[in-house]
């Protein structure tokens, strides 16, 4: 445990540009933009108006009780909806960390050295499969929730300047503090899905000589190319479909896509979802709904193959050692 904790620690040295100052860099530009121009729009007009479907219901002198509390929900729920840029960040951060995990200590040789070390090809792949499920998602939720927090801040104090006080109702709201929970709560989810492309991204590290990236996404591209092209061909001359879609979705897309937050959405019904929402984010229900996903079979088969990918990059770091 000791030497995995170093090990973690050592990623984090080596990539700390990565897990921590890229989000903290977009995290910072949310609350300028977001926050600066909430306090311009405050500062720059002496009265404040709101519609609701289609009706002026807000001026500096207050507003009617049920519209606050509709405000005062929304807001206590919906607060860490908008560093949602932070979350498009992290996948980016995740799928290049892994392509270069293993590849990198190759190219530079420096593999001869932590292999002098007391630890094993196991430990060191694991070391690095724990920071790209664990602590990178985990930075960014602590990096995202404080950028939230900031901004709802700025938000209920700029909105009590005109009068309109949501402080009381807000921190009165258990969903305020039920919603970093929530979040949390999704990381297990999170990590299942994103194992075939860890798994993947890994695996072609431990084994690719060079173009790293080519190999990672230009094989599963060249793949459905191919296989479309021959589901053309059957279908034309043989009146046959190959199912392409299903190997674009179930394969493809899971290899590739799969350390994207939010992509077991694709398996529920995103209209009736979005319809349940209008009043404000449902943390048990987005819950619900998601990990109602684990039903389906095919989640823990692409889990068990992106096992199996770690496995074979473990294996094959024992003896791909040339630079």
């Amino acid at each position: 445990m000791s030497t995995m904790k170093w090990l973690i620690r050592r990623e984090l040295w080596e990539h700390k540009g990565a897990f921590f100052w890229a989000p903290l860099v977009v995290a910072a530009v949310i609350v300028l933009l977001f926050g600066g121009g909430f306090l311009y729009a405050i500062i720059a007009n002496p009265s404040f108006h709101m519609q609701v479907s289609g009706e002026q219901v807000m001026t500096v002198n207050g507003l009617p009780p049920a519209v606050l509390a509709k405000l005062a929900t929304a807001a206590a729920s919906s607060y860490l909806v908008i560093t949602a840029p932070l979350f498009f960040v992290l996948p980016v951060v995740v799928f290049f960390y892994c392509m270069a995990a293993l590849y990198d200590d190759r190219r530079d040789r420096s593999i001869l050295f932590w292999k002098s070390l007391p630890m094993s090809d196991a430990q060191t792949v694991l070391s690095k499969v724990a920071t790209a499920l664990l602590v990178a998602p985990l930075a960014t939720i602590a990096i995202g929730i404080a950028a939230s927090l900031i901004l709802l801040v700025i938000g209920l104090l700029g909105g009590a300047i005109k009068g309109i006080n949501l402080i009381a109702p807000v921190l009165a709201n258990v969903d305020f503090y039920l919603a970093p929970v929530y979040l949390i709560s999704f990381l297990p989810l999170y990590i299942l899905w994103a194992l075939p492309t860890v798994g993947w991204l890994l695996l072609v590290s431990s084994w690719a000589k060079s173009r790293v990236f080519l190999w990672a996404v230009g094989a599963p591209l060249v793949a459905l190319a191919i296989l479309a092209w021959f589901d053309f061909l059957a279908g034309r001359f043989a009146g046959v479909s190959m199912n392409v879609k299903w190997f674009g979705e179930e394969i493809v897309a899971r290899v590739l896509l799969g350390v994207f937050p939010g992509i077991w959405f694709g398996e529920v019904n995103g209209e009736a979802l979005a319809q349940q929402q209008q009043a404000g984010l449902d943390g048990p229900l987005l819950l619900g709904t998601s990990y109602a996903t684990l039903l389906t079979p095919g989640v823990w088969i692409a889990a068990a193959a992106g096992c199996a990918m770690i496995y074979g990059a473990i294996r094959l770091r024992r003896w791909r050692d040339e630079g």
